[in-house]
Parts: structure tokens; C-alpha cells; sequence
């Protein structure tokens, strides 16, 4: 490891350009986009010709999401997989600490480069914390020129990765704030379809119901009755609305569900689809529901790594007797066997099997995977 000791002040230009990319950092409310503005701004400020920005799974033991600047779409396209955290990038899952070589592929605990990859020697790596919990970390590779990354590298890159977190928490606030709008605005309508709409069309009901009384003609008094009838329907379709409305909490399985989806789409480079189908909320327990929304992560994350899918459908029905978890992708499918599968099948089954429920894989080499997770509830 190179640790060179200059203590040397940063100049009014270098102030300037850190200070230009903090309020950059600041301009974008979507986190794909702040992390791209991340890795670019990274660059510049320490002349490295590639920087990524590689995004920690839930458990924080390995990459989920691997944000690259330097490389062209090409070069992306002939590395082929992207790094999960071995090598000397599990260093920094090991120990969220600052980290500067002056050649990568030298470090004891190198994994070597992929063929096709661009080959890599000087190396800066610093954590990047949002509230005090490590979300990803930056690696910066080649300084320009041939030189090493410096003390002062590694004091410039460490003050754009804590304004990075202040940015990112940022959009997670927002992002929040939407939420609840939309929840506080469910409830709203909720309120006002009860107190309003369905007394008026009570009311509406019992008129006709006395008028019925009064009319002669027996077909007249029948369209009346027929219309009463239409009303009762519509006082029910209302208030099951009103119920619909009043279950997806927050705190739901939906929402949690669709979190995880819409934090899926940057590791992914799209988002996923998702339909739910049977009250979802009411009826399946909060354990069964909390393994149901690891299982959608799990798959996700397993898809993002190694399906290059275009498009992945996340289908979760509460049936009669069973809960029914199903996430298709058009990706470059696996192999037979793939009952065994990886760790992160692996998981899924335990998870299954926790609950007395099955899961079933099939994929075929070019025609995508399908995973449908089953528990009785």
C-alpha cells in the first residue's frame, strides 16, 4: 500500500471544481442519476481515467450494483459480468477504510482481470457512508499520466464520497416524501368516497325505494327496483375501494414489494414489471410476507447479476390456500440442472422450506428463467 505524506493545501482551483461538483451532486432526484454525476465528478477532481461506484447488496456483504464512468458501451459489453466484491474490491467490504496502490494487479489479494478488460494499476478506493452505514463504495483506477493517486487524491475523492452521502440520503427523503403523499392522498379519497359518495348514494337508494311505493304501472315500478339494485352494487364496489385504499399502507408488503422493484431498476438498467393479485396485505402473515419481499430481492439481485435480461415480470398472488411468488426474465437463462442452483436459490428454497412451501426453477440456455416460490398460508 502507498501512502505518500504530502500535506500540501488544496489550490482555489481544486477548492473550485470540488465545491462545483458537490452542488452537482445536489441538482438530481433520481438515484441513477446521482450516482452516474458520482463516478464522473470522481474523475475529474482525481484524473483517474475509469472510476465505478459499486453499490452494497441489503446484508452488505458483496456488490449488487456496479456503477462504471471511462469505459465505452463496447468495452462494458466485452467485460461481460460485473464484480460482485471478490479480489482487492472486497477489501473495502471487509474494511470501509480508504485504500490507495500503486499497482492493483500486484496486491496479494488480486483476482486478476477478465479477458477483454482494460488492464488497471494505480488504484484509490473510499467508502461512501449514508448515515453512518456504508452504501457502496468508489474504486478509481489509473491516474492519468502514469502517476500514483496521491494523499491529497484520497482527501479530495473522501470529500465528494461524504457529500455523495449526504446526496443520496437526499434522494431516499424524496423519494419518501413522494410516497407518503401518495399514501396521505389514498387516504383522503378513502375518506371522502365514505363520507360522501356512498351516503349520497344511500340516499339516492331510499328515495327511489319510496317512490317504488307510488308508481302504478307495474314495468315502471320494476326499473325502479332494478335500478335500487344497481345502486347496492356500486355501494359495494365503492366500499371495497375504500378497503383497497385504506390496507396499502406504507408499511405493507405492496409498498415494501414495490421499493424493492423500483431499487432493482438501476441494477438492472430498467424497471420491472410487477402485478399484484388477492389482498395481498390481509391475507398472508407479516412472516410470510417479510420472506416474500427477500425472495422478490433475492431474485432481482440474481437477475441484475447474471440473466443481461431486457425485461423481468414480478407476479405476486395471494390464492385461496397459498401465496404464490413468480419472477419471469428474457435473459440468457441457465443450464440443466438448475434445481440446485446458486446461493441465491439456495436461499429461496430455505426460505420455502421454513414455511412448508416449494420453489420451482426452469430455464433453458437463451430462453430466460422462471422462479415461482409457493407457501400456504
Amino acid at each position: 500500500m502507498v501512502r505518500i505524506m504530502s500535506k500540501r493545501r488544496s489550490s482555489p482551483f481544486e477548492e473550485s471544481r470540488l465545491l462545483d461538483a458537490i452542488l452537482s451532486l445536489g441538482s438530481d432526484l433520481e438515484l441513477d442519476g446521482v450516482l452516474k454525476r458520482i463516478v464522473a465528478a470522481a474523475c475529474e477532481l482525481t484524473e483517474a481515467t475509469y472510476c465505478a461506484l459499486g453499490v452494497l447488496n441489503p446484508t452488505g456483504d458483496a456488490i449488487a450494483q456496479f456503477v462504471t464512468y471511462g469505459l465505452s458501451p463496447e468495452e462494458e459489453a466485452q467485460v461481460g459480468d460485473r464484480p460482485t466484491g471478490r479480489g482487492v474490491l472486497g477489501l473495502l467490504l471487509r474494511d470501509p477504510r480508504p485504500i490507495r496502490l500503486a499497482d492493483l494487479s500486484a496486491h496479494p489479494m488480486s483476482a486478476g482481470f477478465p479477458p477483454n478488460h482494460p488492464q488497471m494499476h494505480s488504484f484509490l478506493g473510499v467508502p461512501i457512508r449514508v448515515r453512518g452505514v456504508v452504501f457502496g463504495n468508489l474504486y478509481l483506477t489509473e491516474k492519468r499520466g502514469g502517476r500514483d493517486f496521491s494523499e491529497h487524491d484520497e482527501r479530495l475523492l473522501s470529500a465528494l464520497a461524504a457529500a455523495a452521502g449526504v446526496s443520496i440520503d437526499n434522494v431516499a427523503l424524496h423519494q419518501r416524501l413522494g410516497e407518503m403523499a401518495l399514501f396521505a392522498d389514498r387516504e383522503r379519497i378513502a375518506r371522502d368516497l365514505h363520507d360522501t359518495v356512498i351516503q349520497r348514494l344511500f340516499a339516492i337508494g331510499l328515495s327511489l325505494q319510496g317512490l317504488c311505493r307510488l308508481v302504478e304501472p307495474p314495468s315502471a315500478a320494476a326499473r325502479i327496483e332494478a335500478a335500487v339494485d344497481e345502486l347496492d352494487l356500486t355501494i359495494a364496489d365503492v366500499r371495497s375501494t375504500i378497503f383497497e385504499l385504506e390496507t396499502r399502507s406504507p408499511a405493507g408488503a405492496q409498498a415494501e414489494i414495490t421499493r424493492t422493484i423500483n431499487d432493482a431498476r438501476h441494477a438492472l438498467g430498467f424497471l420491472p414489471r410487477v402485478a399484484f393479485e388477492g389482498p395481498l396485505d390481509t391475507a398472508a402473515g407479516s412472516e410470510v410476507l417479510k420472506e416474500a419481499v427477500a425472495v422478490v430481492r433475492e431474485a432481482l439481485s440474481n437477475a441484475a447479476r447474471h440473466a443481461r435480461a431486457s425485461r423481468v415480470e414480478v407476479v405476486v398472488a395471494a390464492k385461496a390456500d397459498e401465496l404464490e411468488v413468480s419472477i419471469r426474465d428474457d435473459g440468457v437463462g441457465m443450464r440443466p440442472p438448475v434445481a440446485s442452483g446458486g446461493h441465491g436459490l439456495r436461499n429461496m428454497a430455505a426460505r420455502a422450506e421454513r414455511l412448508g412451501g416449494t420453489v420451482e426453477v426452469h430455464s433453458e440456455p437463451g430462453q430466460g428463467t422462471t422462479i415461482t416460490w409457493r407457501v400456504p398460508l
